[in-house]
């Protein structure tokens, strides 16, 4: 993960390579019993690409933290079509939520709101495939493929080509 030659801003990501340390983490992580749920949209894709990966029966499930964003009279249901997909009795429940990028906090405080509408787990555990720091809540990830640093004014984004292979774009915000 380092800058290209000639170009100044955030080292250049290789969101494949990073998949794969993610898997390998997540391979310790899980235990037979453990539900992945994926973060609508990057997350809810890491979470259905580990759940083939990792030979595990049935789909994924997705956690929506849409309604529960403290941005959602700006933002609107319009920043995720993506529903909330449990197939699966909450609580008492082992869970690995999984996400592309952790920055704020925000986005995982809202998903774990959403997900304690459906029941309370036992354990929770969280795996980004990136951390950029600039933390504005108590929130830690017990696995992250990578931690950077990426300019406040610029946005991470993962994107899954038609292949379900994932990229990074970085956007200005």
């Amino acid at each position: 993960m380092t800058t290209p030659p000639g170009k100044a801003g955030p080292p250049a990501l290789d969101a494949e390579v990073l998949y794969q340390e993610l898997l390998r983490g997540v391979r310790a992580l899980v235990t037979p019993q453990t539900r992945l749920v994926g973060i609508a949209s990057g997350g809810a894709w890491l979470a259905e690409r580990l759940q083939a990966d990792l030979q595990r029966a049935g789909a994924p499930s997705i956690i929506s933290s849409a309604m529960h964003r403290d941005d959602f009279s700006r933002r609107g249901l319009a920043a995720s079509a993506a529903q909330t997909v449990l197939d699966f009795d909450v609580n008492g429940a082992d869970l690995l939520l999984l996400d592309d990028v952790l920055y704020t906090g925000r986005t995982i405080r809202a998903a774990l709101n959403e997900l304690f509408d459906y029941g309370r787990p036992a354990r929770v555990q969280l795996a980004v495939l990136v951390d950029r720091g600039g933390r504005e809540l108590p929130v830690e990830a017990q696995l992250a493929a990578a931690r950077v640093d990426i300019p406040a004014g610029q946005a991470l984004a993962l994107a899954r080509d038609d292949a379900g292979l994932f990229s990074f774009r970085i956007e200005t915000v």
